[in-house]
């Protein structure tokens, strides 16, 4: 304990009509390796009119480090989370979703690495459901990160460890005043630019994600474009005012048209929405990066990513229509070409590419350039361009642990293929082979229990896409040697027991 009395860590929680949803949080507090007598929990009722209160009132009777706050209802989390931050005794704070859930190790090794760093900021791996998670930023460790040497920028949620300190001095607080949306990015940008020290920890799943399938949590309501794109200028607003017209700025401003413009207008999301709220995200879209973009932001977006802003900036609805049915096609297909064992060591060769209904992508060679072919006329040629993502296409490795969606990349050696003439006589496409040995003595740090299902994901042009490979690696202790469960000789006993019985 850094003082005698003071909780290492307040864990903040808002709550409102969480009901059952917020047992698993609950449990994951009563399981954490931190003593109960070095971390607190703050929850903060928000008014809610099912059984909350009475469950958050008999889990403070039962724990003396729990305690609860009832509020009149504010709508949303923003002043839950600001009571908590004034209420918090802890020397760090993390903010937690009421349906979400910490590892049982979660608190203690964030405040290790914390104090081990002098952070004010600890970002901790995150495993998603429903929800998606930052990937490249937890691709290692980062001790000393910031918005300039680390992709930071990707995890703009408030599910992060905060020095209170830190909060205090620069009275960074979420703003209030009814349904703010993206009310982490504005808190959490300026935090990033404030912070002496930030810290990413990434050997560890610390917070698990959930998308609640019911859509009840209070946030999970479709967005009104024309609030929710001003939220968007405002934490521009922030990039500019900590930030000089350059590389640096234009990085950053790409992260909010990557994912809350481009995102809405591609693919399958494009097309499962209502015709007037895309008239109306389209418009927002198209006004901001004429608006406030410069050149460089969209300049440096992968290939796939710059056609969508190319065609949002000219208003061309129809056109994304069309493209969105193509790439609603997009997957990416595997193939497992050897396996080899050797005592707790797995080597596995494979090769993976991406295809649209069966069609590899393909790339039309001009004048030395790779062009990204896709299915509308009337792009300038430069905003296909695809050479140099061609030349930096990766096929990664990934475990994923089942029961916890824990993700670890591999370590591979790998490389491309290009095969031409298959989609024409100008085309070729890329076939990504990989070699990986994944020895269960060590993965995840030996914390192997349980079952883990290997991934091959490409990541190239604007799409990172995972193909699920037919092999699950099951331990039945830490560190133990695999089981394989190899599905591809179960397919194989199938069709042949089918064909059998269609021969009787």
């Amino acid at each position: 304990m850094a003082e005698v009395g003071v909780p290492k860590v307040s864990v903040v929680v808002p709550a409102y009509n969480s009901g059952r949803h917020i047992e698993k949080l609950a449990a994951s507090l009563l399981r954490q390796s931190l003593p109960a007598d070095e971390f607190e929990a703050v929850f903060v009722d928000d008014g809610s009119t099912d059984d909350t209160a009475e469950r958050l009132d008999q889990l403070a009777a039962e724990h003396p480090h729990i305690r609860v706050l009832h509020i009149e209802n504010s709508g949303w989390p923003s002043r839950p989370r600001n009571l908590g931050i004034e209420h918090a005794r802890g020397e760090y704070v993390f903010f937690a979703d009421d349906d979400d859930w910490f590892a049982d190790e979660a608190l203690e090794r964030l405040y290790a690495c914390a104090k081990a760093n002098d952070a004010d900021i600890v970002v901790g791996k995150m495993a998603g459901y429903g929800r998606p998670v930052p990937r490249e930023l937890f691709r290692k460790n980062r001790f000393d990160a910031t918005l300039a040497n680390a992709p930071l920028i990707d995890s703009l949620t408030c599910h992060k460890l905060f020095r209170r300190a830190f909060l205090n001095e620069h009275d960074l607080r979420f703003p209030e005043g009814g349904k703010r949306r993206l009310e982490d990015h504005a808190m959490v940008v300026r935090a990033y630019f404030l912070s002496r020290h930030t810290s990413v920890l990434s050997d560890y799943v610390c917070y698990h994600h959930v998308h609640r399938t019911d859509a009840r949590n209070v946030t999970a309501g479709r967005l009104e474009p024309s609030s929710y794109y001003r939220a968007v200028r405002e934490a521009l607003d922030i990039v500019d005012a900590h930030t000089e017209p350059g590389p640096l700025r234009d990085r950053l401003h790409r992260r909010w048209l990557r994912n809350e413009m481009i995102s809405r207008l591609r693919g399958k999301r494009l097309l499962e929405a209502d015709e007037a709220w895309l008239e109306q995200v389209a418009l927002e879209t198209q006004k901001i990066i004429q608006d406030r973009f410069a050149p460089g932001v969209a300049a440096g977006l992968p290939p796939l990513l710059r056609a969508v802003a190319y065609l949002a900036e000219r208003g061309r609805v129809a056109d994304l229509r069309k493209l969105a049915r193509w790439e609603a096609g997009i997957a990416a297909h595997g193939t497992i070409d050897e396996l080899q064992r050797a005592d707790h060591a797995v080597t596995v060769t494979l090769a993976a590419e991406l295809r649209s209904e069966n069609q590899p992508v393909g790339f039309r060679t001009d004048d030395g350039r790779d062009v990204l072919v896709l299915p509308m006329d009337e792009i300038a040629p430069e905003v296909l361009d695809a050479t140099a993502q061609v030349r930096k296409a990766r096929l990664d490795l990934v475990a994923r642990h089942r029961e916890t969606g824990a993700e670890i990349f591999l370590p591979n050696t790998f490389q491309t293929e290009r095969i031409t003439g298959t989609t024409g006589a100008d085309t070729v496409h890329l076939v990504h082979r990989a070699t990986a040995t994944i020895d269960f003595a060590a993965l995840n740090g030996g914390r192997t229990r349980g079952s883990w299902q290997l991934k091959a994901r490409i990541t190239n042009v604007g799409w990172t896409e995972d193909a699920r490979l037919p092999l699950v690696f099951i331990c039945r202790a830490d560190g133990s040697r695999p089981r394989i469960r190899d599905q591809r000789k179960v397919w194989n006993r199938l069709r042949s027991a089918v064909g059998r019985r269609i021969k009787r």
